[in-house]
């Protein structure tokens, strides 16, 4: 069993950052993937950014240059620094592990992006 621990959301006002943190737990061997996506209500999931297994990082082009994605492999977790922050962006975001072919999710955390 996979367990992801989101923490770090909060309300920021626009130009501001925030820092989101990922704990995996469990059997988190051979991952293939790991990231984040955001829900804002009455959207669809979109992903926000990933890295790849072998260190490979994608970004959504909407957070290209603002946001950035790390990996620590010694405590498990991943990182996602989003600065200049959008009103745009609220929305709740959450951690996701792609091991063996299945999709792992966390419980998800908001983030509320003041005008």
């Amino acid at each position: 069993q996979v367990q992801l621990v989101e923490s770090g959301g909060g309300l920021v006002q626009a130009g501001g950052s925030l820092r989101l943190s990922c704990a995996a737990s469990g059997s988190i061997f051979s991952w293939k993937s790991m990231g984040w996506y955001r829900q804002a209500p009455g959207k669809e999931r979109e992903l926000v950014a990933r890295i790849i297994d072998g260190g490979a990082t994608n970004y959504a082009d909407s957070v290209k240059g603002r946001f950035s994605i790390s990996r620590d492999n010694a405590k498990n977790t991943v990182s996602l620094q989003m600065n200049s922050l959008r009103p745009e962006e609220t929305a709740v975001y959450y951690c996701y592990m792609i091991i063996m072919g299945y999709e792992y999710w966390g419980q998800g955390t908001q983030v509320t992006v003041s005008s």
